[in-house]
Parts: C-alpha cells; structure tokens; sequence
C-alpha cells in the first residue's frame, strides 16, 4: 500500500485468502478517532457472534488520537476482537482497504466505527444469502442516527419483501440508496472488483454501482442498520468546503460507463436535479444551525452547478438573501 496516496486513483487489489479453513463471516471495523462508540458496537457484535469458527471481528484503527483505541478493545472484547494498527494515519480509504485485505471470511461486513447493527443483522443477512446465492451483495433498510443516538431518518423502503432487485443499476445511479453498515459483500466479489477509490465522500455510492453493473444484489426490507450522521465526521468537514458535492459529480461521471448515452441522459438529468435539492437543503441547515457563510455559499454554489432548473434557483437566491439580512431560519 502506498500510504503517500490517500485516495487511489484506481481500484486498490483486494488479494484473495489462501487459508483453506475460513469464518464465514469478517466483521471488519474501520476506526479513527470515534472511541466512544466502539463499547457499545463490540457489545451489540458480541450479542450475535456466532464464535470464532464462523465469524472473525477486527477493529482497523487509523492512528486514533482521541484514546487508546487497542485498550478499549481488549477491555470490552472480551478476547474475541482482533486489533491492528495503522503505523500513520493513512486515510479513511486507505484503511478500507486493510480492512479488505485482511479479511478472511466469505462475507465481509465493513462496519465503520461510529455506526450500529440490530440484534438480528447476521443471522438474517446469512438467511438472505442462503435464499439468493445468485446476490454478489445484500443490504437491508438502515436508519440515520445523531451523535447521541437520536433516530433522524429511515431508508426508502425498496420492495416490501426479500428478493433480488430488479433493475437496480439504473435505480442506484440517480442517486445513493445505500449506507455502508447495511450492506454485506461477498468477499469474491472485492477480490475480483476491487475496493474503493476515486473520491472521499461518494466512495460507497461509487462501489455499490461498481457492485450493481456487474453482480445481482439482494434486499432484506427490514431495519437492522444504523448509519451515524454528525458535524464533526468527514463527511461534515467536506460539507463545509463543497468537496462533498464535487466528489458526487465526479461518481456521477465515473457511472456514466455504464448505460448508453441515452439511458445516461435521463439518469444523469434526475441524479443532478437530486443533488442539487440536496447541496440546497444542505445550505440551509448550515446556515440555520452554524450561520456558517463560507460552508452555506459553497453548496449554494455546487447546487446551481448542477442545475438550472427554476426551483433550485429560486430557493439559491431565497436563501442569499436570508444570508445578506442575518435571518437565520
């Protein structure tokens, strides 16, 4: 690994295992600077390990500096999570990419520190794979939590019943459906794909269309995930610069390889529209709850970039106006 490259321009090669005897599962818990959840997430894997013949559970900790990541693990692991350490902070993608490759399972859940699962997750995604072994994939519905654990919003309900997704692709590419602690990826599929790459923010959303273009991917419509969603993430640090929504174009472009130009026309026209109301929405909050100039201006700005239509203009100037009087709601 290259760690002077902190977002790999290319697919990063997932190797395959060599081991004969392998856990159906990896849980793979990429980690950096969340410590305080990681109690609460080892107690809920715990709660549904089906012991070390079939799962393997591993903590990646990308040079933490907020506690003592491998103290924590081996008092709340109760001597059945692993722990590696980065030698340097490498990268949130980077350190996805040691979660892969020292997986060992058949299954990979990669599970990032600061979300959640729900008693049941294993044992029904096993079930769903079971019924579906076509599936290259599987994800169930999730709901967004706050930083205190607040329920903020539950995923669109895709199919009311477990099954194999019917044209999926051109569903995921309008825009992401996705969060990462809801899906499970047969490990087959990263070796011969590749992990993540290309962009910071966006990064699941490209490796579910990768996954999508080339494999089935099976659904459970019951909620079992938790994906966490609060400022001081990454993910709210790019809000804040509008690299958030240059990375999504950039996964909008790198989708584009997989329809024709005129399927990509349409898709394309719904995918930007979203985003757009998305960047404006985004706008609004800053600006209401941080009166943040510089974050409300730059997604004011992406969400133009992205489309005229007459609604996001409208709502764009509403809010610079809003901004130029000091109202804050």
């Amino acid at each position: 690994m290259d760690h002077s490259v902190r977002i790999p321009m290319s697919p990063p090669v997932i190797l395959p295992v060599k081991d004969t005897e392998r856990p159906l599962w990896s849980v793979m818990i990429p980690v950096y600077n969340c410590t305080r959840y990681i109690p609460e997430l080892l107690a809920r894997i715990l709660s549904q390990d089906p012991g070390p013949d079939k799962m393997q559970i591993e903590i990646c900790d990308d040079a933490s500096t907020d506690a003592d990541v491998e103290s924590i693990v081996k008092k709340t692991g109760q001597g059945r999570v692993a722990y590696f350490r980065q030698s340097c902070n490498v990268g949130s993608l980077r350190n996805f990419e040691t979660c892969l490759n020292r997986s060992r399972g058949k299954l990979i859940h990669l599970l990032h520190g600061d979300d959640q699962i729900r008693t049941g997750f294993y044992e029904k995604m096993e079930n769903l794979f079971q019924h579906f072994p076509e599936a290259g994939a599987a994800f169930c519905r999730y709901i967004s939590v706050d930083e205190y654990n607040g329920e903020e919003l539950m995923s669109e309900l895709e199919m009311p019943e477990q099954g194999i997704l019917d044209n999926w692709l051109e569903r995921l590419a309008c825009k992401q459906r996705i969060q990462t602690p809801s899906v499970v990826v047969k490990r087959s599929v990263y070796e011969s794909l590749g992990g993540f790459y290309g962009v910071h923010y966006g990064e699941d959303w490209e490796m579910w269309l990768r996954i999508a273009a080339h494999y089935k991917m099976a659904y459970l419509p019951e909620v079992l995930a938790e994906y966490r969603k609060h400022a001081d993430s990454i993910s709210g640090q790019y809000i804040l610069t509008g690299k958030n929504i240059r990375d999504l174009k950039q996964v909008m472009s790198i989708a584009e390889k997989y329809f024709t130009p005129d399927q990509w026309r349409k898709i394309n026209e719904k995918a930007r529209k979203f985003y757009a109301g998305y960047a404006i929405n985004t706008a609004r909050k800053i600006w209401g709850r941080y009166q943040h100039r510089k974050g409300t201006r730059m997604q004011i700005r992406e969400a133009v970039s992205l489309s005229a239509d007459g609604h996001i203009i409208f709502q764009a100037v509403k809010l610079y106006i809003k901004m130029l009087l000091g109202i804050k709601r």
